[in-house]
């Protein structure tokens, strides 16, 4: 929320009663399926679909993997409707519940990565890359959620402008392989609090 220092007894009052309302409303769900893939000259090829990975950034980050692991994952729709209250009779409720939505679904991302890693313990994994960061077209959003038959396990779906809905969602691909992964440096664009990140408001950058 870019608050620094302590905060004060008001926002903290603020903050934990947001905490039970979010709390009390989110769905978390996951789904995520392994593919073969192969590099192709169109892009990344996701055997057995029609999927087609795009961008000269996917392409690298899955360099070196046999495999890739697309998953996506939600707090529900409920998550939205206590949002949207919440900025018609409280925006600053509204924003303090946007900011731990954010930080919540960035958690059931990771609860995924556990059970990924869990069933696939031999493997080495690359860090989530998602649509829409870098090269990586977000026009690819609803045939990647089709893939994954993402509408009918989890309820997530694409709007206009490949928005996701519920908004609470992420989409992301990590790259599989057999042998150790070379460490690359993030960077900005494939982070998934990009848009909202306060390192990069102020000018700085967190050191991933």
């Amino acid at each position: 929320m870019g608050q620094h220092g302590e905060i004060s007894g008001s926002l903290e009052k603020t903050v934990d009663e947001c905490e039970k309302k979010l709390l009390s409303a989110i769905r978390p769900n996951f789904v995520f399926r392994v593919f073969d893939i192969a590099f192709g000259e169109n892009g990344v090829e996701v055997c057995g679909s029609s999927l087609v990975l795009k961008g000269n950034d996917i392409r690298n980050h899955l360099e070196g993997c046999s495999r890739a692991v697309l998953m996506c994952a939600t707090l529900g729709a409920d998550t939205d409707r206590l949002i949207r209250t919440a900025e018609i009779t409280d925006i600053s409720s509204a924003f303090v519940m946007d900011a731990l939505a954010s930080a919540a679904i960035e958690d059931v991302c990771r609860l995924a990565d556990e059970e990924i890693k869990k069933q696939l313990p031999d493997c080495f994994f690359t860090w989530r890359f998602s649509p829409g960061y870098g090269d990586f077209p977000i026009e690819i959003q609803k045939d990647f959620l089709e893939t994954l038959n993402a509408p009918k396990r989890i309820g997530l779906c694409t709007g206009e402008n490949n928005i996701l809905i519920p908004r609470k969602s992420v989409t992301a691909v990590a790259g599989i392989s057999e042998n150790p992964v070379p460490k690359k440096r993030r960077g900005c664009a494939s982070c998934n609090m990009a848009e909202s990140c306060a390192f990069r408001k102020r000018g700085d950058h967190c050191g991933f």
